[in-house]
């Protein structure tokens, strides 16, 4: 009896210590994706043959989205029992990871196959759940559905308001592997390919082309040549996808976001407003000349579904009509700047800020009252320029959001920074509400952030990355202003130069 339970023991200890290491090798998950790591990376290649990674930084606008519907993608695949597991990499987190893997685009998705970490599939801008999925099963084949007869093509090209139909007369062989490859990278539009004569006839076509059908009518039409390439037709399709201008809506708002055009130039105007017809007539005429460079959009301010996005852009429907430029990729706004909204002015405008000459919109609150009476003064975007790069003035900026606990936190060290400060002159202590403000900066991603502008002629700007605390924070700038003061006598030294050789030449001219 004694041995039986010695044994039963030894097995119960045997099971746990297994149990145990079984789960320190688990790979942990975060709502189905694979959280993954340098130290489990390799692992997780050996563990699931086909391994759909994203590679995203947290905090960025653009990985946000591509977040949520990978997790949604996730979660579909987990329930339907797929082979695919999908994983993601914090390249924030995990930079070693990411540079051994030369991943240079955030957000990316790459497929790994069978282990090879050397050779994955790189993935198309892949940016709903739904697209992730598509893309997935058309790796597997077909890429496109067949269409058999008129009945099945009017089903087809009823579905959605916009397909891609591919008329060729051999369906195996030929210009056909062209339109497969693309059909199996561009997984958000509906792909439908024919042989049928009677097709052929319909749309008064004898070779092999693509069209794109909007609404059940031919749109566009693409004719393959023999040396056409996979990326001579998805830009073709990329190009035409959209109208010429298309109008913001809870159906289009999904098709703008993801448009692979990222400068956007939106119309906000009340569609009721006795000069909407001859400014929409401006709008769509422009919009012929940069097809492809630019996604031309209208808001109506009158539509209060339209609300949230006119509060992200800060626009109020008794301000329209208004015109602004925006990249998706960096968020930055650019308002036309005239009251003429006719082809010659929107022309010049989309021009002008292709070439990089136009300058940023900066959003700003009304200048507080009283805003320099306090120890801590309340800088705005309309003031911030003029406090911050003051040559007299040695100023440290905290850029907070007020939803950020952690910049909450530093409101009350900020004041001790005022107090230790408030014989001196010299310095002066603020901070600035970014979500409400814009600045010519560049900010980073995460807030809070602080900022050093010393006292001297050239508009220099110094981050502090220390440890947020009082002692550290008052070194940091005794050291900045000191080296300020050496630099400034320098540029005062120069300066007077150049004006004493300025007013000899003068002489000499007299």
């Amino acid at each position: 009896m004694k041995v039986y339970v010695t044994l039963c023991l030894s097995l119960c200890v045997y099971l746990r210590e297994a149990l145990a290491k079984s789960d320190s090798n688990a790979i942990p998950e975060d709502k189905d994706v694979l959280v993954l790591t340098k130290s489990n990376f390799n692992r997780a290649l050996k563990q699931y043959n086909q391994l759909l990674v994203h590679f995203y930084a947290p905090l960025s606008g653009q990985s946000l989205g591509s977040i949520l519907e990978f997790r949604e993608a996730a979660g579909a695949l987990k329930e339907a029992e797929s082979d695919v597991r999908l994983g993601g990499v914090d390249v924030k987190k995990e930079k070693d990871l990411a540079d051994s893997l030369n991943v240079t685009i955030i957000p990316s998705i790459r497929l790994y196959l069978s282990g090879d970490k050397n050779n994955p599939v790189h993935c198309p801008v892949l940016k709903s759940s739904a697209s992730i999925l598509t893309w997935l099963k058309r790796r597997k084949g077909p890429s496109a559905d067949i269409i058999s007869d008129v009945t099945e093509l009017e089903k087809f090209i009823g579905e959605d308001e916009l397909v891609v139909l591919g008329l060729f007369k051999d369906l195996e062989e030929g210009m056909v592997k062209v339109f497969y490859e693309t059909a199996a990278d561009i997984a958000d539009l509906p792909f439908g390919v024919t042989a049928h004569d009677k097709i052929f006839s319909k749309y008064e076509i004898s070779g092999d082309t693509v069209l794109l059908i909007r609404k059940s009518k031919p749109d566009k039409q693409f004719e393959m040549e023999s040396s056409t390439v996979k990326t001579d037709l998805v830009q073709f399709i990329r190009l035409y996808e959209m109208e010429l201008v298309t109008e913001y809506n809870g159906v289009t708002a999904s098709k703008i976001l993801n448009s692979a055009v990222l400068n956007h130039l939106l119309l906000f105007i009340n569609k009721s407003e006795e000069r909407f017809e001859e400014i929409y007539h401006a709008f769509k005429t422009t919009a012929e000349t940069f097809r492809g460079k630019v996604l031309f959009v209208i808001i109506d301010v009158s539509e209060l579904r339209n609300g949230r996005i006119m509060e992200y852009f800060r626009v109020r429907p008794e301000e329209a009509p208004q015109v602004r430029m925006v990249n998706l990729s960096d968020n930055v706004q650019y308002q036309l700047p005239s009251d003429q909204f006719d082809a010659h002015s929107l022309l010049e405008f989309c021009l002008t800020y292709l070439e990089g000459k136009a300058k940023p919109k900066l959003q700003s609150e009304p200048i507080p009252e009283n805003w320099d009476t306090q120890p801590v003064k309340e800088l705005v975007g309309m003031n911030f320029e003029k406090v911050a790069f003051n040559h007299e003035k040695n100023v440290i900026v905290l850029f907070y959001a007020p939803w950020s606990s952690e910049s909450r936190a530093l409101f009350p060290l900020w004041e001790d920074l005022a107090e230790h400060f408030s014989e001196n002159e010299d310095v002066v202590v603020a901070k600035i509400d970014v979500t409400a403000n814009d600045v010519n900066l560049h900010l980073g991603e995460k807030y809070p952030v602080i900022k050093l502008f010393p006292a001297v002629y050239t508009e220099r700007v110094v981050p502090y990355s220390g440890k947020r605390k009082l002692k550290p924070i008052v070194t940091f700038m005794n050291k900045e202003i000191e080296k300020a003061k050496k630099d400034k006598a320098k540029e005062e030294k120069m300066r007077k130069k150049i004006l004493d050789e300025q007013k000899a030449a003068a002489k000499e001219e007299l």
